[in-house]
């Protein structure tokens, strides 16, 4: 049965990675479920994921501003 090293690492047993069809290099997530349970899924971050991330993180009509500054130049 696989432990948990001292640097937070788990070895995933081959039989399992197979199953899932996941192999070396493949991006993936890790959740945290109910305690003592985690999910591990493939997961790559595509524009669809990414739309939106960052939502909020620059004032209202930014990009507005921005490309009228450009259009000036």
């Amino acid at each position: 049965m696989p432990r948990i090293s001292t640097k937070n690492q788990v070895t995933i047993p081959v039989a399992v990675l197979e199953e899932a069809r996941l192999h070396a290099g493949d991006q993936v997530v890790v959740e945290a479920l109910a305690e003592g349970e985690v999910r591990i899924r493939r997961g790559e971050l595509g524009f669809e994921k990414a739309f939106g991330a960052l939502t909020g993180t620059y004032p209202a009509r930014y990009l507005e501003r921005l490309d009228r500054e450009d259009a000036e130049r």
